[in-house]
């Protein structure tokens, strides 16, 4: 890997802003073309916005009767005076500075329940603080929420994840596929989400191009991992056990991003659109109390084969 950085190494900060924005505005408009030519009826709906503190974003949500029940593409670049509590709890020293946040994040609910939930964003996060050199970071990632898993699919998504991170060394993919495993689990259910992919944040120590790189290689290789899937499983038929099984499952999906999500808090606590924040929220969902699957049963199996942790690939 390239030389050890601390984050405060020089950067021009204008020209790294410009250059991710640009990368990350490119990247909505491919995940948003992808995610329209697979529903095959349903266009985005584009909603522009400005901060209270400076800058703004772009949020772009779908919804559809076809494929996509819903889909939400948001870019955001937002200024602040003050780092929120989610940004600063493992950087104390960083709180009261002056920030910019750019970032894309997309959250896809289909309405076959054979294709997964994904979940998908990357962030920039540049500090200035008066008498201190900028200080930066990356983070992100992506993850898949399986209700009926198939095991080709999970082994094509973690090859995928893989893929994006061969060309920055071996330990990479084993280390941000672990943290994903650790951060997309609800700790009051003792559940995993789903089964992972890639999860990563406060990322700086091999410099900015070198990171900047990878952040795009994760943005490239979402699309690989999750397009081939929704392809191949859109038109699988179902009924309403299965239905019922994904409005029931999809409120692990809500419990998590109200909980624990890192977005979403910073988000919140930043002061940001709170219609765009939520976008994540699937259209239906349901609790049941206290209800368990049946024993043998192919949701019995998703508990069984596909959350537990596991290598796969």
């Amino acid at each position: 890997m390239t030389t050890m950085k601390t984050g405060f190494d020089k950067i021009d900060t204008t020209a790294a802003v410009v250059s991710v924005k640009h990368y990350l505005l490119d990247l909505q408009n491919r995940i948003c073309r992808f995610i329209e030519l697979e529903d095959g009826k349903a266009a985005f709906l584009e909603d522009k916005w400005e901060h209270k503190e400076g800058g703004g974003g772009l949020t772009r949500v779908l919804t559809s009767d076809n494929v996509i029940e819903k889909a939400g593409a948001n870019f955001s670049h937002v200024r602040g005076q003050q780092l929120p509590h989610a940004a600063t709890a493992r950087r104390p020293e960083l709180a009261d500075s002056a920030f910019q946040a750019l970032g894309v994040s997309v959250v896809i609910h289909p309405k076959n329940p054979y294709v997964p939930t994904s979940h998908f964003n990357v962030r920039f996060i540049l500090v200035e603080k008066e008498g201190q050199a900028p200080f930066w970071w990356f983070g992100g990632g992506f993850d898949l929420t399986p209700y009926y898993g198939f095991i080709e699919d999970c082994v094509h998504w973690h090859q995928t994840a893989k893929a994006a991170c061969a060309p920055f060394g071996d330990e990479v993919y084993p280390k941000f596929k672990k943290w994903a495993d650790h951060y997309f689990f609800l700790k009051h259910r003792n559940e995993p989400r789903g089964i992972g992919g890639l999860f990563y944040d406060d990322v700086n120590e091999w410099g900015f191009e070198t990171t900047f790189a990878f952040m795009r290689s994760v943005g490239d290789h979402y699309i690989k991992a999750y397009q081939p899937i929704v392809a191949k499983r859109k038109t699988h038929p179902y009924g309403k056990q299965q239905r019922d099984f994904q409005l029931y499952r999809r409120g692990r999906y809500v419990e998590f991003n109200l909980l624990y999500d890192r977005g979403t808090l910073f988000g919140l606590q930043s002061g940001g659109r709170t219609e765009s924040i939520l976008m994540s929220l699937p259209p239906l969902v349901t609790w049941n109390y206290d209800w368990h699957p049946q024993p043998g049963s192919e949701e019995a199996a998703l508990y069984e084969t596909f959350l537990p942790y596991r290598d796969w690939v």
